[in-house]
């Protein structure tokens, strides 16, 4: 199991540069930015990548109603352009309370949306020309652009119908506030199952977790419950949470001494995570004590 950064709280440009370089200096294997309603975070992968070529970076995740696959797709190749390493493209539909309420688009389908959505981003990244004339959206051409790698592509997904589109159709899967039972007992068997009836080679499963070294676990956990604990209302959330037997999201943290969360991290590698993404949590001592115990555990992780 590979083991890097999830990155959620940038404040700018110059941040993200010195959280890259950070991790790379840890010999962390990845960072990877989220899209909040702010920087945008392929941006951001395209400046840290210029800055620190030496990780790879990505995504978990960008929304995708707000952004049409062809102009997506080639602001992916941007970033990929400037990264001497792989790109990891994470997109998702987000949630009806986001797109309805701060895009005005509707959120009726998303199971259609995304199937058809990835239907025209991925051969758009592999520089081939679409023709999708569906029900959610229509994308037609191809990207006039040079030869340039093609990004691995994530679906941000937790229900069975959702992983299984992320089985057809993407590399594989992100997903956050996510035990390690959920992940071996639900995400791992559905994406795989549909990957191998798709003929599709054996998928990531991106696990990105809240991590935090500290001798006052409660404290952790209270502000996690305090900043985004809104976040355990969402139904894709709940539903999760519920699978789990969990109150909110807070519970899904791992808090406590270097052995505790060594447990918790090794828990998700036999979960069948194909990469933990440390979400950091804490005051600067304790996130700098995290990111010492993930760069200690990674050589023994794989």
């Amino acid at each position: 199991m590979k083991i890097g950064i999830y990155l959620a709280n940038a404040a700018g440009p110059q941040d993200v540069v010195e959280r890259v370089r950070a991790a790379a200096d840890a010999r962390l294997d990845s960072v990877h930015l989220s899209q909040l309603i702010g920087w945008d975070a392929l941006t951001l992968v395209a400046i840290g990548a210029a800055a620190v070529p030496d990780i790879e970076l990505g995504t978990a995740v960008v929304a995708t109603y707000p952004r049409h696959p062809v102009a997506l797709a080639g602001q992916a190749m941007t970033a990929q352009a400037v990264s001497s390493r792989p790109l990891t493209l994470g997109v998702g539909p987000s949630h009806q309370v986001v797109i309805e309420g701060v895009f005005g688009h509707s959120y009726d389908r998303p199971v259609r949306h995304i199937r058809e959505y990835l239907t025209a981003l991925r051969p758009l990244l592999r520089g081939e020309p679409v023709e999708v004339r569906g029900q959610t959206l229509t994308a037609v051409g191809q990207l006039d652009l040079p030869a340039i790698q093609t990004p691995s592509l994530l679906l941000a997904a937790l229900g069975p119908t959702m992983l299984t589109v992320a089985g057809e159709l993407a590399d594989g899967t992100v997903t956050v506030w996510t035990g390690p039972g959920t992940v071996a007992d639900h995400i791992v068997p559905t994406i795989t199952k549909a990957a191998d009836a798709a003929g599709r080679p054996k998928p990531r499963v991106v696990s990105a977790v809240g991590l935090c070294v500290t001798s006052d676990p409660d404290r952790i956990r209270a502000s996690v419950a305090e900043r985004l604990g809104f976040a355990g209302s969402l139904p894709a959330y709940r539903a999760t949470l519920e699978r789990e037997g969990l109150a909110g999201v807070h519970e899904t943290v791992v808090a406590g001494d270097e052995a505790t969360v060594a447990r918790a991290v090794r828990r998700y590698r036999d979960a069948g995570a194909t990469e933990l993404l440390v979400g950091l949590l804490g005051d600067a001592e304790e996130q700098a004590r995290t990111l010492r115990l993930a760069a200690d555990l990674r050589p023994s992780m794989a």
